[in-house]
């Protein structure tokens, strides 16, 4: 699973995840990609589970990558635990999505496949999705 190999600070504030996505939201790297319409947080299981989908549907052929990385721990007290005595520890780590950013992108496979691939790995994700081809400039 994808997580940070070391961070300055061991937990971090909840903060908010306004706007929409400037960075990383157009296909840079395959021909086609998977883009983000909607706001959320995507865990590192729930990224690994659309990898393996897409990975598995295009019978390991193409290229894939992975545009988006969980860097943001989340903490969590135990069950029956009062409240105070200090923060949780960390259970598991956020990718903070904002609308328009590029989750997945692929190349070397026809769109038929992509776009087949790419609607079961949405159907892994917490997010409304949109199938993009590299815009020709």
């Amino acid at each position: 699973m994808l997580q940070p190999k070391r961070t300055k600070f061991r937990k971090q504030h909840k903060g908010r995840n306004n706007g929409t996505a400037v960075k990383g939201s157009s296909v840079s790297f395959g021909e086609y990609g998977l883009k983000s319409i909607s706001r959320g947080r995507l865990t590192a299981r729930q990224i690994e589970s659309a990898r393996r989908a897409i990975t598995r549907h295009v019978k390991r052929g193409g290229k894939i990558w992975i545009r988006i990385f969980p860097d943001k721990p989340i903490t969590k007290k135990p069950l029956e635990v009062r409240m105070g005595k200090g923060k949780g520890s960390v259970e598991y780590w956020v990718a903070q999505i904002r609308p328009g950013t590029m989750l997945y992108e692929i190349q070397g496979v026809s769109e038929d496949l992509a776009r087949e691939a790419f609607s079961l790995a949405a159907a892994k994700l917490p997010l409304k999705t949109l199938f993009t081809a590299r815009t020709i400039m």
